[in-house]
């Protein structure tokens, strides 16, 4: 019987559990490998304490630090898909894809998830070569260029805000005939003369040739077909968090995201925390997903030992 399985293996992961094995909690880490949605990311410059990192080195790096501290404490199950969690009697147990089970008094989810991708000609192929799903990774990357964001929900907006910066232009894309953002956020950030916003735009190639140098958008009433010069183009057209295996065990938003208390990340039910972006926090990224974490842990401690 463990104190705490944490399941994921991303920044609030690997945060979760070297605050574990300081405190002596017998921790079980379940994850498919290292490194959350950033694995991908070329050069991460905002993560504190580096002054750039590529997302596989971060990756190395959380794995490392991880097991620099395990030592008898924190057992790592790498390779492992977690499939379901339950509850039994006081305590949780949790099934993987290949068979395996853990008992543990304590859960913290941190699985992350994975964002929505664009599924368009040429999306694939320029991913990370002026194509990006992280403004906050690789926004300061396009300093003085023209760029594209693809949503119109607050976090295109709030991506959009962001590239106002430093970027030259933004032009910014949405299917639909109205913005979903808050009307106070899209008011705002239209206002700004680098801003441009784009209705019933509907995406149909990405085009580059070594890296990104466009983008063509079909007009959703008039059928008639558009080209935009650009060197990025950022997609945010909503994210999947990965929290199938708790799901009627907990409460979730519409988008299946664990609904927490700010204050201590725990869940709707006693023994269940969350971190990261598989919450319904307002804000995710990693450096918010580690200080969830760090939160829940911190106040796993005390629901165990108190």
């Amino acid at each position: 019987m463990y104190d705490l399985a944490i399941i994921g293996g991303g920044p609030a992961a690997a945060a979760g559990a070297v605050y574990a094995a300081r405190k002596l909690l017998k921790t079980v880490l379940i994850t498919e490998s290292f490194g959350g949605q950033s694995v991908v990311s070329e050069e991460i410059q905002n993560w504190i304490g580096t002054e750039k990192i590529s997302g596989a080195d971060l990756a190395k790096a959380l794995e490392m630090h991880v097991r620099a501290y395990a030592n008898e404490v924190v057992d790592i199950n790498k390779g492992e898909w977690v499939t379901k969690v339950s509850k039994t009697d006081g305590a949780f147990r949790i099934e993987t894809k290949s068979g395996k089970s853990f008992d543990a008094k304590t859960v913290l989810v941190a699985s992350g998830g994975n964002r929505k991708k664009l599924l368009v000609p040429g999306a694939a192929e320029f991913d990370n070569r002026g194509l990006s799903y992280c403004a906050s990774c690789d926004g300061p990357l396009f300093a003085d260029m023209d760029v594209a964001v693809i949503g119109g929900g607050n976090a295109g907006f709030e991506t959009a805000a962001q590239l106002l910066a430093y970027c030259k232009s933004v032009t910014l894309l949405h299917k639909n005939e109205e913005f979903k953002a808050d009307p106070v956020t899209v008011q705002k950030v239209l206002a700004n003369p680098k801003m441009k916003g784009v209705l019933n735009a509907v995406p149909t190639a990405v085009l580059g040739d070594k890296l990104v140098t466009g983008l063509t958008y079909k007009d959703a009433k008039t059928g008639e077909e558009h080209t935009i010069p650009v060197s990025g183009i950022f997609v945010e057209i909503g994210l999947m968090a990965s929290t199938g295996f708790v799901k009627g065990l907990v409460d979730m938003d519409p988008q299946d995201r664990v609904i927490v208390d700010p204050k201590s990340q725990r869940s709707s039910i006693d023994g269940i925390w969350a971190a990261g972006d598989c919450t319904d926090g307002l804000y995710h990224q990693n450096n918010i997903a580690a200080g969830d974490a760090v939160k829940a842990v911190e106040d796993i401690y005390l629901f165990l030992k108190a």
